[in-house]
């Protein structure tokens, strides 16, 4: 008989860093190689497409039209069907929808299949987010949920270095190859998930890991308290906030790079690859930290750093100043995710931190969704995205002040 805490009898470490493994492929193809490729994808896909900058905008907002559909859909779909399931469904859907993307024309087209991998996205990364408060306690979901979303800087690296390199070696169809080598990456994922993920530590006769705290009704009832509805909508205008300034500058930085400061693509793509390295580690080192600091201390400092990197964007300070904003970009990239993926857990409870989680990654959807469309609108009125780097910095410095005032969890689960 396995004893709780133990590890699984087959494996050296408890499953649960299976599940963080698993999850960081997850994150990787899901959000890392589906969204933030499209960022270096961009200029030569615009250009294979014939599209003004307002209608690539809109394909980008595509993508998150469907994943604010997704992560309506998800609860719903997570108790009918269970997280392994709708993860699957989601990378199989993301992955057809990749293959398509890489052969279509005209705007349409790959509008509406760009739209079908922002819904593949949010079923596929909801549940996969949301295993974190099964699987983890409350002293290690921070860090748990910071290493799995190093997906996406991992993502962002192999991004920066191979589409620049498919665009040299195939020319005008390089973007082409970029989407098909991106979907057959996404279908390697789905087995892997498929056989690996498992939905809760007691199917494998296991306990959570981390410091076990006396049991409470609140970790395993679905039970309102007084004042959760004003607390996520909260934590949902911070994750709108971080939603809707975020994509901006990761969808138009390397367009910028080559339009406006005359990079290279080439050029343009190693800057990238960094804010992709530093962002490797975003995730887990403030995860930790908000492990020891606190949520609210955590989320005030991402946004500070954040706010920065934008202000700099926006000011043009020239290739150093440029560099410096993408260090600090990558370097707090994925930490407000991996915060809030930790503290649902925190402050509403084990039984109800997914829907808790889909609750705030509606605003966060939101956000996403009118932040690039925006930028985009911008950047076609003044033929330069200056204003929308600045306008992210001033809304990202408020969500600074905002998350100071956040309330102490009063549960652990």
């Amino acid at each position: 008989m396995i004893k709780p805490t133990e590890p699984h009898p087959t494996l050296p470490h408890h499953y649960g860093w299976i599940i963080v493994g698993v999850g960081f492929l997850i994150i990787f193809a899901c959000i890392g190689l589906a969204r933030y490729a499209y960022t270096m994808l961009l200029p030569s896909m615009q250009a294979g497409l014939g599209l003004p900058y307002d209608r690539m905008g809109f394909i980008g907002t595509g993508n998150f039209c469907g994943y604010l559909l997704s992560v309506i859909l998800a609860p719903r779909l997570i108790r009918r069907y269970r997280p392994r399931a709708v993860i699957t469904g989601g990378l199989v859907l993301i992955t057809l929808s990749l293959f398509g993307v890489s052969g279509s024309h005209g705007f349409i087209i790959p509008l509406t299949l760009y739209f079908l991998v922002g819904m593949g996205t949010g079923f596929a990364n909801i549940p996969t987010m949301a295993l974190i408060s099964y699987w983890f306690r409350s002293d290690q979901r921070g860090k748990a949920a910071g290493l799995m979303i190093g997906g996406n800087g991992a993502a962002i690296v192999l991004a920066g270095v191979l589409v620049p390199f498919l665009n040299r070696s195939l020319g005008a169809n390089g973007w082409r190859a970029g989407w098909l080598l991106l979907a057959i990456i996404a279908l390697i994922v789905t087995v892997l998930a498929t056989w690996l993920v498992r939905n809760h530590p007691s199917d494998m006769g296991l306990e959570p890991l981390g410091k076990a705290t006396p049991p409470s009704p609140d970790q395993m009832i679905p039970r309102e308290h007084k004042g959760d509805g004003a607390l996520l909508v909260r934590l949902g205008l911070l994750y709108l906030a971080f939603g809707a300034t975020f994509m901006v500058y990761g969808t138009f930085i390397v367009t910028t790079m080559v339009r406006e400061y005359g990079f290279s693509e080439a050029k343009a793509g190693m800057y990238w690859s960094w804010a992709g390295f530093f962002s490797l580690f975003s995730g887990v080192a403030f995860g930790m930290l908000s492990d020891r600091i606190g949520r609210k201390n955590g989320l005030a400092l991402v946004f500070a750093v954040q706010s920065i990197a934008y202000l700099l964007a926006g000011l043009k300070p020239g290739s150093i100043g440029l560099m410096v904003a993408i260090v600090l970009y990558g370097s707090a990239l994925f930490a407000v995710p991996a915060i809030m993926a930790a503290a649902v857990g925190d402050y509403l409870g084990l039984s109800r931190a997914a829907a808790a989680f889909s609750t705030i990654t509606i605003f966060f959807a939101a956000g996403q969704t009118v932040g690039p469309s925006l930028a985009g609108v911008i950047g076609k009125t003044t033929g330069s995205f200056t204003g929308a780097y600045l306008l992210a910095a001033l809304v990202t410095a408020s969500a600074m002040v905002f998350a100071l005032f956040l309330p102490r969890p009063e549960r652990n689960g």
